[in-house]
């Protein structure tokens, strides 16, 4: 089976434009909030460790800091690059022979080396946040009971005395003495993503202390919001002319989107996508976030944490069946939120065809009706025919057509203003490639998967039943 080229720009913009709009217009800040009015931005930051994994050889950069430094990127740095990650392995976190292993993000970061994709390389294209602060426990309570978030902490003492607990009573999510502290590191990775991309944004707008430090930077907009200026009306139209903005990407784990709101779930400790988009609303004043969740798992806790809000659409494919048994197709949101889930179970089988209309028929017209001012990805790599925990056809040329749509689809509605967040995959090769070729496709480079993919081992996919499946979905959402 021949794996197709990804949708070119002109195509998604073409889509998007000929979509109807059948929503009514909604403000895109919410009034009376100051972006940046927050701890994360008023303290200084402080310089990263060095974590090494015993699994791979090699030193796996932890982005987050417990000691002063000075080495913080510039805003030139931020301006320039055209992906823009965070790294956060948890490599204290890990069990023997667990799929969720800590060799997964270390696997990532080697294949980035070995293929030329970091600043080592790319230079100002590619800028690795090196500093950011763990989330607080006020971020994570902004999605998770308080009761869980406590509950965690004080576990860790089992954990210590134990080794490794299981913190899931009916499933497979472990805790390690570490766990706690690594899951608030990749949060923290996420919300440094976002802060960083709408950081940019406004300094591109109001032109604010060029190729000054980051922490400089910093201190200036406290001074400014001290002063009563304030932030919330970002203009979106100007982020529109940057010629190419830059994609986050957080390289993190635990992953997170299985974890409810009251506790862990399926490998997750905090939902870390959940947070950003909360964070995105509390501390930035932007108002719609659209979560698109391609993990081959349906993303039960993030589905579950804005069931009822109008103002975060959560679009979720997955396979049909798999765990957790959630995210039917009749699962549309509840309340004032009615419309704002979309599940779209699609059939074992499934691969780049079934996606690939997906994307075009399902989640275009469904953002360009929702009209986001942030579009937050939940990544997971295990809908790949190679992994081992699900069986749908996915490639590696799969993902990069997604990374690039997805890409063009954020510049079009939003301004560009994107983060991925690793979720699933847990075949070392292929998580790696396709993270890989994701990089490649935000960097608008050609895929390099006809390296990595095997047709030969593909066969045909069920699409009467995809068909089906979308069928049903476009009329219950009028599509």
């Amino acid at each position: 089976m021949e794996v197709q080229t990804p949708f070119s720009a002109g195509t998604v913009m073409f889509l998007v434009r000929n979509h109807v709009l059948k929503w009514k217009n909604h403000n895109r800040f919410t009034p009376n909030t100051t972006p940046w009015g927050h701890g994360r931005f008023c303290k200084r930051l402080i310089s990263g460790k060095k974590c090494f994994s015993k699994n791979i050889k090699t030193s796996v950069a932890c982005s987050y800091s417990t000691e002063k430094d000075d080495t913080l990127p510039s805003i030139k740095q931020l301006t320039d690059a055209r992906v823009i990650y965070a790294v956060a392995p948890a490599l204290g976190h890990n069990k023997e022979s667990h799929p969720e292993s800590s060799a997964r993000v270390p696997a990532i970061v080697t294949a980035l080396e070995k293929m030329e994709l970091t600043s080592k390389f790319r230079g100002s294209d590619i800028l690795e946040l090196q500093n950011f602060k763990l989330a607080s426990v006020d971020d994570i309570a902004s999605v998770h009971e308080k009761a869980y978030v406590s509950g965690l902490e004080k576990a860790m003492d089992r954990a210590s005395e134990q080794g490794l607990i299981v913190i899931e009573g009916s499933g497979p999510t472990y805790a390690t003495p570490t766990t706690f502290n690594e899951s608030l590191v990749a949060a923290g990775a996420g919300l440094a993503l976002v802060d960083s991309v709408l950081l940019l944004e406004l300094m591109v707008e109001r032109q604010f202390l060029v190729g000054q430090p980051y922490c400089m930077l910093l201190n200036k907009l406290c001074s400014l919001m001290a002063l009563g200026h304030c932030f919330t009306s970002i203009n979106v139209a100007a982020s529109k002319n940057q010629v190419d903005p830059p994609m986050g990407f957080a390289l993190i784990r635990p992953p997170g989107h299985h974890a409810i709101p009251k506790g862990p779930m399926g490998f997750c400790v905090f939902g870390n996508v959940a947070v950003a988009a909360r964070h995105a609303q509390r501390i930035h004043g932007l108002k719609r976030v659209f979560i698109i969740d391609f993990d081959v798992h349906h993303g039960n806790g993030t589905n579950d944490a804005f069931f009822d809000d109008p103002d975060i659409f959560f679009l979720s494919t997955h396979q049909d069946g798999s765990y957790p048994g959630t995210g039917k197709i009749d699962e549309i949101g509840h309340g004032a939120g009615e419309g704002t889930t979309l599940n779209l179970p699609l059939p074992g089988g499934s691969g780049d065809t079934a996606m690939r209309t997906v994307f075009d028929e399902v989640i275009v017209p469904c953002a360009q009706r929702f009209e986001p001012d942030i579009i937050l990805v939940s990544a997971g790599y295990d809908g790949h025919v190679l992994d081992p925990l699900a069986s749908l056809q996915f490639t590696t040329g799969t993902y990069y057509m997604l990374a690039s749509n997805i890409k063009q689809l954020a510049k079009y509605l939003c301004g560009g203003r994107c983060v991925f967040f690793l979720e699933g995959g847990y075949n070392l090769d292929s998580l790696s490639n396709s993270v890989a070729d994701s990089f490649r496709a935000f960097l608008g480079e050609p895929s390099l998967a006809s390296k990595f993919d095997d047709p030969a081992i593909l066969y045909e996919e069920p699409s009467t039943r995809v068909k089906q499946a979308m069928q049903r979905v476009k009329h219950i959402h009028s599509l």
